[in-house]
């Protein structure tokens, strides 16, 4: 066997092989006794059918079996040998071959180009953390401490009035005609929510302790009997108690009910809360200042067939004049895209970062977390999809590169308050929503991966935490990190 590597222009190599008649003809030979086991022929023993029998009967399948393995392997071996790493499925190009001909082939690779890894300990980011100010540790807690129900009997006489509670038994009609489900006891409505009937409320207004009240509204396109909606019912009232909200005090009892062990502990929690709602966000502009950085450092020359392959991704829903018309734009992205993979794939190798099983189940419980009532849904959902498993896969992996690379790479720690990280992510939405605006123009299909995750962040300013029935150490960050689809994607190990 003999093989020789000829370099041709740029990243092209040509890798000649060839085998000997000798090698090809052992090989067959060791097929045939193979076969000799199971083959059953009329007139021969099982196992005794002679070689010539054999090569009569199954010749041209034992041969092209035998030749598509020998070029399997020794492609195979001729690439690690020589340290060759592909861009895209190597080319074959039969030249001679046959029962006893020598086998002779030339491999057409394009090879990956050779990258410095030592590029990353030029690269910046900053890593913030967020100091959140006392008071607003305890306006959250205020916040919370709003939504809890806690109400008092109000004196007899009073009038009740918007946030009160009102317990009222009820009897209802329409064209003066009884309906299956039109009563009810000891009923509770918060006036001024509107969460019974749209209008119901405002007509309980200054009522009062025994009061008959009738109240007219229209039933709800969502009500059970079909053919009672959007006509007129007549409820009449009994007012049997009104209740005042009362102010919750906010004290240790207060946040023992919340799952703390103290008030100290709770305010501590909740601070840690805020943190958290914007440290996902923060990571994620970190990461992007890292691959943008990447997609500056100067690579001489990227595999075309990658390019070409990458601008067909990116094009897909395009019209032929569009895409050709967008070309140079495509290419661009399509170049700065193949060159971030290529650079976490050989820092992925490098460094030998691997996911395994158990970093995949904890990503889907992660998930299942987020999403209650669905994880039977989500967990056949991945179970029926092997691509949208190695996506998966592939994410974490790519989460794992980036955290390793930080580790080599000059952190810029900074401490921040919330208005300041309040304002990061403002300017990072408006960035990107110029950038999503420049997508838009050649009628781009978001991609999913490690260059274009570049996704509007919300700034998280009115989302504050609704803990009214969960409590505090279970709350989770609200903050969105969404991840638009990116191309070129990294070994999935």
């Amino acid at each position: 066997m003999k093989i020789t590597v000829e370099n041709k222009k740029g990243l092209e190599k040509n890798i000649k092989v060839l085998v000997d008649k000798e090698t090809i003809a052992s090989k067959l030979d060791l097929k045939y006794a193979e076969i000799k086991k199971d083959v059953v022929l009329k007139g021969f023993r099982p196992g005794k059918v002679p070689k010539e029998i054999l090569q009569r009967q199954f010749g041209k399948a034992v041969y092209g079996e035998v030749i598509d393995q020998i070029l399997k392997d020794i492609t195979t071996k001729a690439l690690t040998d020589n340290k060759i790493k592909p861009a895209g499925q190597p080319k074959i190009d039969l030249k001679t071959f046959g029962e006893g001909k020598d086998l002779e082939y030339t491999i057409k690779v394009t090879e990956l180009p050779k990258i410095d890894l030592k590029f990353f300990k030029n690269i910046e980011f900053d890593e913030y953390t967020v100091k959140i100010d006392p008071k607003e540790t305890e306006k959250r807690i205020d916040q919370i401490a709003k939504t809890q129900n806690n109400f008092k009997d109000a004196e007899k006489g009073y009038n009740a009035k918007n946030g009160d509670l009102i317990i009222f038994d009820y009897t209802a009609t329409v064209d003066n005609k009884e309906f299956e489900g039109n009563s009810g006891k000891n009923t509770q409505i918060v006036l001024g929510k509107d969460l019974f009937i749209k209008g119901f409320d405002e007509q309980l207004v200054k009522s009062k302790i025994e009061d008959l009240i009738k109240v007219k509204v229209k039933l709800p396109e969502n009500f059970n009997n079909k053919d009672l909606i959007n006509k007129e019912a007549v409820f009449e009232c009994k007012i049997i108690n009104v209740k005042k909200p009362e102010k919750v005090d906010i004290n240790d009892d207060f946040a023992k009910n919340l799952g703390a062990k103290d008030l100290q502990n709770l305010k501590e929690l909740i601070s840690k809360q805020i943190n958290d709602e914007f440290k996902n966000s923060l990571n994620l502009i970190s990461k992007n200042k890292i691959l943008e950085q990447i997609e500056k450092y100067k690579i001489d020359q990227l595999p075309e067939n990658l390019i070409e392959e990458e601008i067909k991704i990116l094009s897909q829903g395009m019209s032929e004049e569009d895409a050709k018309k967008n070309k140079p734009s495509l290419k661009s992205e399509a170049e700065k895209r193949i060159k971030t993979g290529l650079f976490l794939s050989a820092f992925g190798d490098e460094k030998k970062i691997q996911v395994n099983d158990q970093e995949i189940n904890n990503e889907l419980r992660k998930q299942m977390g987020m999403m209650p009532g669905q994880e039977k849904i989500i967990q056949e959902y991945y179970q029926k999809n092997p691509a949208a498993l190695n996506s998966l896969r592939g994410s974490i992996y790519e989460e794992k590169i980036i955290d390793e690379i930080k580790k080599e790479c000059k952190s810029n720690k900074k401490e921040i308050t919330k208005e300041q990280a309040e304002k990061i992510l403002k300017e990072e939405n408006e960035k990107n929503l110029k950038k999503q605006a420049q997508y838009s123009k050649i009628n781009q299909k978001p991609k999913d991966n490690l260059n274009d995750n570049k996704e509007a962040l919300d700034s998280k300013k009115e989302k504050t935490t609704k803990s009214k029935d969960k409590k505090v150490s279970s709350n989770k960050s609200k903050t969105p990190t969404k991840k638009k689809k990116s191309t070129k994607k990294v070994s999935k190990k």
